[in-house]
């Protein structure tokens, strides 16, 4: 498929997910320079702008553009935010996040994918910090941050991820079981008294993957 035709199919997915609520135009137009052909294995290539997951191997997924784009827009993401990202796939997510100006730090605890992700980045010359490990615990060493997406279920907050999320500083992640979560935008605050809280808002109703780890779901640890 033609550069053109795939040039054509995202701006075609941009008109859709105007149409389907996604509001801010910073989170459109990233998604309409990012290439999201090129997070995919070459059988998937030509579904790459349809508005749904698609495999990335290792019984993982690339999100639907809409999930992506949706909590892009809660996250509110701000040129010179750190990020830290929970689950970098084949690296789709950590690209947006770049395009709206992040400094990027992105756990991926499956070799293969967070290699595919390291050369998908290089490759398009996105600069991401990537780890390999539990991305349950977070990336500690280069907290606080001040925003965090987690792009897999998990059971509950990870207490390492609230603590490495700076104050006032946003989290984003889907809580739930195993078949579905209700999405969680978080805010970290402190209180007229000093004690830290969280603001919470919650969104119904979404289906990823299982967030494996200390802190998460541990069946396969």
């Amino acid at each position: 498929m033609s550069e053109d035709l795939f040039f054509l199919k995202r701006q075609k997915l941009i008109e859709l997910l105007r149409e389907e609520g996604i509001n801010d135009e910073r989170v459109l137009a990233a998604m309409g320079k990012v290439k999201r052909e090129c997070f995919v294995d070459e059988p998937e290539k030509e579904y790459a702008y349809l508005n749904h997951p698609l495999s990335i191997g290792c019984n993982q997924t690339i999100s639907q553009p809409y999930t992506v784009a949706f909590m892009t827009e809660l996250l509110d993401v701000n040129p010179g935010n750190k990020v830290l990202e929970i689950g970098t796939g084949s690296g789709y997510q950590c690209a947006i996040l770049k395009e709206l100006g992040a400094d990027v730090y992105s756990v991926e605890r499956i070799e293969p994918l967070y290699l595919k992700a390291k050369e998908n980045l290089e490759t398009l010359d996105y600069k991401v910090n990537l780890k390999l490990g539990d991305g349950t615990l977070g990336w500690e060493e280069n907290a606080p941050y001040d925003r965090i997406i987690v792009t897999a279920g998990s059971p509950r907050v990870p207490e390492p991820l609230f603590n490495q999320l700076a104050i006032e500083g946003i989290m984003v992640i889907p809580i739930g079981d195993t078949y579905s979560q209700d999405m969680y935008k978080i805010k970290k605050y402190l209180d007229s008294t000093g004690k830290i809280r969280k603001e919470i808002k919650t969104y119904k109703e979404f289906v990823f993957v299982p967030l494996i780890g200390k802190e998460g779901w541990d069946y396969d640890l």
